[in-house]
């Protein structure tokens, strides 16, 4: 199954603003309605239909993870991210560790992984026992280097030392280049799971976020494109895969009359309740998309002409959902540092945060193997997430004044 391609809005070349603005839903009041709102990175997004979709669920009596509801979301989101076969579970965490477990992690193996990324790509194989090993990002995409992963392999297997899995991460909606990790991986065995949290709507070389990959996971954290108010799911075209991961996640029980458990599992079911929203949410995933690139335009429209300011690129190969937006700040040429500007946003009711700090500089993973790391900790060093959720070009035009007053011009 394909993903429905979502009109191109593209970002650095012509974009007509006017006609994007038109799609941005949650139309609000202005300003002079009172005080101006805080503007949250990411805030939860309401697509309408939720409170029947809940009220119709609850008549309906089923509550648990189990009936007809999650049956039909994983139905419905097999379709929208272009999978064969969908497990919604209880997190995106939770189907990470799945993943880990249905790919035979144990403890002592290797789990790869770059290191810029948020702590729950790798935590889960951590907490298995597993040693991991981060590996820098490229300039180009921020994701995974395929040539440094390429290197690294061919080094692990003459040590005789090979990962038990590689872990690229689609970072901020950019999708990892599947095609040459999976490439670089195959020739040693090694299989690909791929962190697409961030990236549902995403594309990579006109395929789907994740695709390519053994398994891909997924999250519907409240801060996400799509949310349920939480949950999390992994898709896969192996249907064994699935099946297998779907007995772990139900405490592994036996299909008998009574309670037989032959191994361990978890209980990481995905609830009706959960399952209702996230159904309604699916039908707004192409307009998200499209909104959230709309922001990052006006963004550059608003910002790329100050010295010192750039953005995170979109490379050819692939179309980004840009559920951030991020920029890069060099003081040196703009005049005032990453944090100077964050601290500044703030004071004006704005959140920003830091780019995700390398995994390799949390005292959480003190010890764990580096490979390169250059190019993550500038990143880290310099960038920051902008408000990227629903809201006006006007609320929007609140966040590129301060940081045009910030700039050395």
């Amino acid at each position: 199954m394909a993903l429905r391609l979502i009109p191109s809005t593209d970002t650095l070349a012509g974009a007509d603003l006017a006609s994007i603005d038109n799609i941005l839903p949650f139309r609000r009041p202005s300003a002079e309605a009172g005080p101006p709102r805080r503007l949250h990175l990411s805030p939860p997004q309401l697509a309408g239909g939720e409170m029947q979709a809940l009220e119709e669920t609850l008549r309906s009596g089923w509550l648990a993870p189990a009936g007809p509801i999650p049956k039909a979301f994983e139905a419905a989101f097999a379709e929208a991210a272009g999978f064969d076969e969908v497990l919604a579970v209880s997190s995106g965490t939770a189907a990470l560790h799945l993943s880990y477990r249905v790919l035979g992690v144990t403890p002592g193996d290797e789990v790869w992984a770059p290191s810029l990324t948020f702590v729950a790509t790798v935590a889960p194989a951590a907490q298995m026992g597993a040693r991991i090993t981060f590996l820098d990002v490229e300039p180009g995409s921020w994701t995974l280097d395929p040539d440094l992963l390429r290197d690294a392999l061919a080094q692990a297997a003459r040590e005789g030392r090979l990962p038990r899995v590689v872990v690229p991460v689609d970072l901020y909606g950019q999708c990892a280049d599947l095609d040459a990790i999976v490439s670089a991986c195959d020739r040693w065995g090694v299989p690909v799971l791929s962190d697409s949290a961030e990236s549902l709507g995403g594309q990579g070389r006109l395929r789907p976020a994740g695709k390519g990959a053994r398994l891909a996971c997924f999250s519907f954290n409240g801060n996400k494109i799509i949310t349920a108010g939480g949950g999390g799911a992994l898709a896969s075209d192996d249907a064994r895969l699935i099946t297998t991961a779907r007995h772990f996640s139900m405490q592994a029980k036996e299909s008998t009359p009574h309670y037989q458990h032959e191994t361990l599992g978890y209980s990481y079911g995905f609830s009706s309740v959960l399952a209702a929203v996230g159904l309604v949410q699916l039908r707004a995933l192409e307009a998200r998309v499209s909104a959230r690139r709309a922001v990052f335009a006006r963004y550059v429209a608003g910002l790329a002409d100050l010295p010192g300011i750039s953005f995170m690129p979109e490379p050819a190969w692939g179309r980004s959902s840009r559920w951030l937006s991020v920029m890069l700040v060099d003081p040196e040429r703009f005049g005032a540092d990453r944090e100077v500007v964050r601290r500044a946003l703030d004071a004006a009711g704005i959140e920003s945060r830091p780019v995700w700090k390398p995994l390799h500089l949390q005292p959480a993973f003190r010890g764990s193997r580096m490979i390169g790391g250059g190019v993550s900790t500038g990143f880290f060093e310099r960038g920051l997430c902008l408000p990227s959720g629903a809201m006006e070009p006007g609320e929007q035009a609140r966040v590129v004044e301060v940081i045009r007053r910030l700039a050395r011009i």
